[in-house]
Parts: structure tokens; sequence; C-alpha cells
């Protein structure tokens, strides 16, 4: 048995010699060590063994174990230690290197443009409401003056979840909300993202409207041409020329658009006008005044106008963009622009 110590000692001699990686010594410590290993083996035979012999070849034996774990141990230390110094070596910094500028981010166009609508209308005294985008078809729809089978739902190419709950196709669901809680003086703008089946350079399926509201005593439509007058001025200058051209929406009577003139063109006509001089930017109207039933709203003593507007729309029209599809790829050379 002396001589299988012996050479058990040669075997872990060589072993260590050409151990690599920790992988390479903890194989060695299992195959010597372990439980079915073969100094553990050895040691399970001492008891047949005579006695006189026992206890001289258990105290080599021991000894043996003793040494194999020290020198493992050692190794193992010697391999982290240069690991550690060639990974150190590797991420040494020269700090001769010109310094790199990191790169900050910043607000997304459309972001910027909400926030500079926002502004505006906070300083004409407007405030600030929100409200689901997934919606009840009756605020969506039926308290906006437009009931089931009314032929004004065709034009709102509409998600539906349910027969009764829907992506919200536009932010006025919230103005319908905020007057079931508030009696007048209202005057607020409800800004969000909205749902409609449609795309194409000009349209999303997903999309963001600010949408406004005033409801007072004595309001008229000469006070909506001064508000919205007032916001086209702020927000495309105060040379920017506009008209107000009648229209129709169902929530709204008399309803009317608003063009400004073709900041291509100047008013001439040309391909991004469709050769009319003039770009739509927004629709308004007087708040109908079936829509007062809804909120228990006395239509003879109140009177309000409504008014929408994409956020996208503005940023083409303000940054001369002419794809909606560009605010959505996140594509950095398109962003870092704004």
């Amino acid at each position: 048995m002396k001589e299988e110590l012996e050479k058990i000692r040669e075997e872990c001699q060589a072993s260590l010699a050409l151990a690599k990686s920790e992988l390479d010594l903890s194989e060695l410590r299992v195959r010597m060590l372990g439980r079915k290993g073969t100094l553990t083996q050895l040691l399970k035979r001492l008891g047949t063994l005579p006695e006189s012999d026992r206890k001289e070849i258990g105290r080599q034996a021991n000894e043996l174990k003793r040494e194999l774990e020290t020198q493992i141990e050692e190794n193992l230390h010697h391999l982290r230690e240069a690991e550690r110094k060639e990974a150190l070596r590797k991420e040494k910094i020269d700090v001769t290197l010109p310094g790199r500028r990191k790169s900050f981010g910043k607000k997304h166009p459309l972001t910027q443009i909400l926030d500079e609508i926002i502004q505006i209308f906070l300083r004409l005294g407007f405030e600030v409401v929100e409200g689901p985008e997934v919606e009840l078809d009756y605020y969506n729809f039926e308290a906006l003056n437009i009931p089931k089978g009314h032929p004004a739902r065709e034009m709102q190419a509409t998600f539906f979840i349910s027969e009764d709950v829907v992506l919200r196709t536009h932010t006025s669901p919230v103005q319908v909300r905020t007057m079931e809680k508030k009696k007048p003086p209202v005057r607020v703008i409800c800004p969000g993202a909205v749902y409609r089946c449609d795309s194409d350079p000009t349209h999303s399926p997903m999309f963001h409207q600010v949408e406004g509201l005033l409801v007072d005593q004595g309001i008229t439509f000469s006070d909506l041409k001064g508000i919205l007058t007032v916001f086209v001025h702020h927000m495309f200058g105060k040379e920017t020329k506009l008209r107000f051209r009648p229209s129709f929406f169902p929530f709204t009577e008399p309803s009317a658009e608003i063009d400004i003139e073709c900041f291509i063109c100047e008013g001439k006509g040309c391909g991004v006008c469709s050769g009319t001089g003039w770009l739509e930017i927004l629709g308004s109207g007087m708040v109908d005044p079936a829509v007062y039933q809804f909120v228990q709203y006395d239509r003879e003593q109140v009177t309000g106008f409504a008014f929408g507007m994409g956020i996208e729309r503005i940023a083409m029209l303000k940054y001369g963009i002419n794809d909606i599809r560009l605010f959505f790829t996140n594509d950095l050379r398109f962003l870092k622009q704004f």
C-alpha cells in the first residue's frame, strides 16, 4: 500500500503541473479526494491491513491528503491572481487618448410639440386633464351625439375590443367625463394617444391629439376664433395667415376647420398644399346643445366651443416632415435633428 501512496503522490504532482484552469483543479480534487476518489478509496481499505501497519499507512495517507488539499488551494489562488492581473492589463485605460463626449438624450419631437401646445393654452387659462385610452362606446360616441347606427361613426375607423368597449378614436371622451364631474365654467385641454385603423404616410394606427373645451355663459364663435388665432400665431409665428373654413363634426354646430397659409409656396399653390395655398391644421366648432343633455348642463344658460388637433400634424407642418411614420421608427438620424 506504500507503493500505491507513492504512485498517487506522483500522479497528483504531475496533474498539478499540467493544471491550467480552475476546472482542471476541480477535476483533480474530485478524482483524488472525492467520495469515489483514488485516495478516498485507499483510506477505506485501511481496515484490511494488519494492525501493525495500519497506523503508519493511515498517517502517511492523511499527510498526503492534507498536502494535496494545500497544493490545490495554492494553485487555485495563483490561477485567480493571474487571471485578475490579465483582466486588469486588458482593461488598462490610455489616459493620453482624447476624451469622448457622452451623448445626452433629448425630448422626442412629438413631446417637444406637445409641451409647446400645452404651454400656450396654460397661458390662456386652460388646465390639462387626461382620461383612459380604453374607452366605453358611450363616452367615445353616444355622449358626443353619435348614437349607434349614426353615419358619423364611419368617419373614424375604430378598434373595437368588445361591442361596448373601444380604443378611443379621439380625446373628446375626456371632455364628457370632465363635464360630468365639473359644473361650468370649464376650460380644459385633453392631450393623449388615440387609435384608428389607418396607416399611410399621413396616418398612423396610433397617434396623438390635443382637444380643448371651453364652456361658460355667453361664449360665442368669436371667442373660439380669438383663442385659436392666438394659438396659431404662437405656434407658427405672428405673420402666419389663417382662415376658418365651414365643416362638419357631429358634436359641434356650427363647425369649422382652420387652415394656415402654405409655408412652402406662401399661398401660391404647390404639391404640398394640393394647389390650394392652404394647409389644414385643426377642427373646431361650437358645442352642439345636444351634448349638454348627457352631462346635465342647462343648454339655455351655457354655451361653449371645442377644438381638436393632431400633434403629429402640427409637428409635420412645423418641421416640414412628409411621413408620419418617421416619428415611430426610432431612427436616431431623424430624431437627432430635433
